[in-house]
Protein backbone atom coordinates (compact mmCIF):
# COMPACT_ATOMS: atom_id res chain seq x y z
CA UNK A 1 0.00 0.00 0.00
CA UNK A 2 2.52 2.52 0.76
CA UNK A 3 4.39 1.76 -2.24
CA UNK A 4 1.37 2.61 -4.20
CA UNK A 5 0.76 6.24 -2.15
CA UNK A 6 4.59 7.16 -3.19
CA UNK A 7 4.19 5.72 -6.99
CA UNK A 8 0.69 7.98 -6.73
CA UNK A 9 2.75 11.25 -5.17
CA UNK A 10 5.75 10.91 -7.51
CA UNK A 11 3.01 11.19 -10.55
CA UNK A 12 1.49 14.01 -8.78
CA UNK A 13 4.45 15.83 -8.39
CA UNK A 14 6.07 14.77 -11.75
CA UNK A 15 3.01 16.32 -13.32
CA UNK A 16 2.55 19.99 -11.39
CA UNK A 17 3.97 22.60 -13.68
CA UNK A 18 4.20 20.17 -16.97
CA UNK A 19 3.82 21.88 -20.17
CA UNK A 20 1.47 20.56 -22.40
CA UNK A 21 3.13 18.78 -25.74
CA UNK A 22 1.46 17.14 -28.40
CA UNK A 23 2.31 13.71 -29.06
CA UNK A 24 4.09 12.58 -32.39
CA UNK A 25 2.20 10.26 -34.83
CA UNK A 26 2.99 6.30 -34.20
CA UNK A 27 6.14 7.06 -31.44
CA UNK A 28 5.79 5.94 -27.84
CA UNK A 29 4.77 9.84 -26.05
CA UNK A 30 6.75 10.95 -22.48
CA UNK A 31 5.28 10.70 -19.49
CA UNK A 32 5.76 14.60 -19.07
CA UNK A 33 7.91 17.39 -20.60
CA UNK A 34 8.58 20.95 -18.36
CA UNK A 35 9.83 24.19 -20.14
CA UNK A 36 11.48 26.50 -18.25
CA UNK A 37 8.58 29.22 -17.96
CA UNK A 38 5.80 27.72 -19.95
CA UNK A 39 2.75 25.98 -18.70
CA UNK A 40 0.93 26.13 -21.96
CA UNK A 41 2.38 26.51 -25.64
CA UNK A 42 3.15 28.17 -27.49
CA UNK A 43 6.18 28.68 -24.96
CA UNK A 44 7.96 32.12 -25.95
CA UNK A 45 12.07 31.59 -26.54
CA UNK A 46 14.56 34.13 -26.86
CA UNK A 47 17.01 34.45 -29.57
CA UNK A 48 20.40 34.20 -28.12
CA UNK A 49 19.49 32.07 -25.12
CA UNK A 50 18.35 28.71 -23.93
CA UNK A 51 15.22 26.92 -23.98
CA UNK A 52 15.37 24.62 -20.81
CA UNK A 53 13.34 21.28 -21.04
CA UNK A 54 13.11 18.53 -18.73
CA UNK A 55 11.68 15.37 -20.33
CA UNK A 56 10.67 12.82 -18.55
CA UNK A 57 10.20 9.45 -20.09
CA UNK A 58 10.38 5.66 -19.61
CA UNK A 59 13.03 3.01 -20.95
CA UNK A 60 10.90 1.26 -23.87
CA UNK A 61 13.37 -2.00 -23.50
CA UNK A 62 15.92 -3.56 -21.68
CA UNK A 63 19.62 -2.43 -22.00
CA UNK A 64 19.42 0.75 -23.67
CA UNK A 65 22.95 1.41 -24.07
CA UNK A 66 22.57 5.01 -25.79
CA UNK A 67 20.14 7.58 -26.38
CA UNK A 68 20.74 10.27 -29.04
CA UNK A 69 18.32 13.53 -29.32
CA UNK A 70 17.50 14.39 -32.64
CA UNK A 71 15.29 17.75 -33.19
CA UNK A 72 13.39 19.24 -36.20
CA UNK A 73 11.19 22.56 -36.42
CA UNK A 74 8.23 22.75 -38.45
CA UNK A 75 8.53 26.41 -40.46
CA UNK A 76 6.21 27.64 -43.02
CA UNK A 77 5.21 23.74 -43.93
CA UNK A 78 8.93 21.99 -44.00
CA UNK A 79 10.14 20.12 -41.16
CA UNK A 80 13.27 21.31 -40.95
CA UNK A 81 16.01 19.82 -39.35
CA UNK A 82 18.49 21.30 -36.61
CA UNK A 83 21.38 19.68 -35.43
CA UNK A 84 22.50 19.43 -32.02
CA UNK A 85 25.36 19.77 -30.29
CA UNK A 86 26.73 16.36 -29.19
CA UNK A 87 27.12 17.75 -25.21
CA UNK A 88 23.16 18.50 -26.01
CA UNK A 89 21.84 15.14 -28.29
CA UNK A 90 23.55 12.96 -25.89
CA UNK A 91 20.99 12.03 -23.35
CA UNK A 92 22.71 9.55 -21.18
CA UNK A 93 25.00 12.16 -20.04
CA UNK A 94 22.48 14.86 -19.56
CA UNK A 95 20.61 12.15 -17.39
CA UNK A 96 18.95 14.30 -13.94
CA UNK A 97 18.42 12.48 -10.49
CA UNK A 98 21.39 10.04 -10.72
CA UNK A 99 19.66 7.82 -13.90
CA UNK A 100 22.52 6.83 -16.00
CA UNK A 101 22.47 4.61 -19.17
CA UNK A 102 22.14 1.45 -19.75
CA UNK A 103 18.50 1.80 -18.76
CA UNK A 104 15.68 -0.91 -18.99
CA UNK A 105 12.22 -1.41 -19.52
CA UNK A 106 9.50 0.44 -17.91
CA UNK A 107 12.46 2.40 -15.72
CA UNK A 108 11.41 5.95 -15.02
CA UNK A 109 14.04 8.67 -16.50
CA UNK A 110 14.49 12.37 -17.19
CA UNK A 111 16.57 14.07 -19.24
CA UNK A 112 17.80 17.77 -19.16
CA UNK A 113 17.33 19.33 -22.97
CA UNK A 114 19.09 22.59 -23.23
CA UNK A 115 18.11 23.63 -26.68
CA UNK A 116 20.53 26.84 -27.82
CA UNK A 117 18.20 29.39 -29.87
CA UNK A 118 20.54 30.97 -32.51
CA UNK A 119 20.51 34.57 -32.67
CA UNK A 120 20.04 33.91 -36.99
CA UNK A 121 16.69 32.43 -36.23
CA UNK A 122 13.88 34.21 -37.41
CA UNK A 123 11.02 35.61 -34.99
CA UNK A 124 8.30 33.13 -36.17
CA UNK A 125 6.20 30.22 -34.19
CA UNK A 126 7.55 26.79 -34.72
CA UNK A 127 6.54 23.23 -34.18
CA UNK A 128 9.55 21.74 -32.68
CA UNK A 129 9.40 17.72 -32.40
CA UNK A 130 12.29 16.50 -30.08
CA UNK A 131 12.54 12.43 -30.35
CA UNK A 132 14.65 10.42 -27.83
CA UNK A 133 16.20 7.58 -30.41
CA UNK A 134 18.18 4.75 -28.97
CA UNK A 135 20.89 2.91 -31.10
CA UNK A 136 19.36 1.47 -33.83
CA UNK A 137 17.28 4.85 -34.76
CA UNK A 138 14.13 3.39 -33.10
CA UNK A 139 12.21 6.20 -31.21
CA UNK A 140 12.23 5.95 -27.37
CA UNK A 141 10.07 8.99 -26.92
CA UNK A 142 9.02 11.90 -28.74
CA UNK A 143 6.75 14.81 -28.56
CA UNK A 144 6.44 18.23 -30.33
CA UNK A 145 6.00 21.38 -28.72
CA UNK A 146 5.25 25.22 -30.37
CA UNK A 147 7.60 27.92 -29.59
CA UNK A 148 7.48 31.51 -30.39
CA UNK A 149 11.21 32.37 -31.21
CA UNK A 150 11.56 36.22 -29.75
CA UNK A 151 14.06 38.87 -29.78
CA UNK A 152 15.01 40.90 -26.65
CA UNK A 153 15.97 38.39 -23.68
CA UNK A 154 20.14 38.21 -23.08
CA UNK A 155 21.63 34.71 -22.37
CA UNK A 156 22.28 35.96 -18.83
CA UNK A 157 18.61 36.07 -17.81
CA UNK A 158 18.53 32.38 -19.91
CA UNK A 159 21.11 31.00 -18.26
CA UNK A 160 19.18 31.75 -14.36
CA UNK A 161 16.45 29.41 -15.62
CA UNK A 162 17.80 26.04 -15.81
CA UNK A 163 15.96 23.40 -13.94
CA UNK A 164 18.56 21.65 -12.70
Amino acid sequence: MLRIILGLTLIAAVSVGATEVRECKNKPSPLGVKVADCDEPPCVVYKGSYAVMEVHFLGNRNNIKSITATTTAKVLGMNLPYALPEEVSNVCINLLYGAMCPIDKDEDVTYQFNFYVDPSFPEITADVTVTLNDVNGDAITCFVVSCKIRKGATAAKSDSNLLA
